[in-house]
Order: structure tokens, then sequence, then C-alpha cells
């Protein structure tokens, strides 16, 4: 089976994409507008961002290559030592960069 797809289509596909991610991210906002935060929705959303941040963490600890095992390892103790997210994930991007050139 195949698809062809037009010049024209593209820019069509991009412009439903946009209004899908910005209805999918507004709609969010908006329901959570009803939504009181209490302690406990609080809660689950603190560990619910933690639970995002494993799912998209993990394959890469087991999957990845040594390039992206290092990254996270230097993110990790980057951001233990200094609390600077934005430095941690510098040091990490700088680390895999490295070890994928000097073992690639």
């Amino acid at each position: 089976m195949s698809l062809e797809i037009s010049t024209e289509s593209v820019g069509l596909i991009i412009l439903i994409m946009a209004v899908v991610t910005l209805l999918t991210r507004w709609g969010g906002v908006f329901i959570m507008s009803f939504v009181p935060i209490n302690d406990h929705i609080q809660r689950f959303i603190t560990a619910m961002s933690g639970s995002v941040l494993v799912a998209i963490l993990a394959p890469i600890a087991v999957q990845g290559d040594f390039g992206a095992r290092c990254a996270m390892l230097s993110t990790a103790i980057a951001a233990l030592v200094f609390k600077k997210p934005l430095l941690a994930i510098t040091i990490g991007i700088i680390t895999a960069a490295f070890f994928r050139q000097l073992y690639g």
C-alpha cells in the first residue's frame, strides 16, 4: 500500500496537527479550571510529572547507547550537585556529544 502526498496536502497536515495540538493544550487548561486544586490533586499532579519523566527516560537507560547512558548519569549528578536544571541539561548534552564523537 502506498500513500501519495502532494505538496498542498503537507501544509494541510501541518495545519491540522497544529490545531489538534492547540486544542489538547487549551482543553486541558479549560478542564482543569473546573477542578479545585487541593492537597490531594497537587500530590497527584506532582507524582504524575515524575512518572512521565521516568516513562521517557527508562527506555533510553535500557536501550540507549553508551553516550546516552553517560549523558543521563552526568545530568543526574550535575542536577544533584549544582541544583540548576539548565546547567545539568547542558552538561548532559555535552557529555552525549563527547561520548558519541569518541565512540560513535
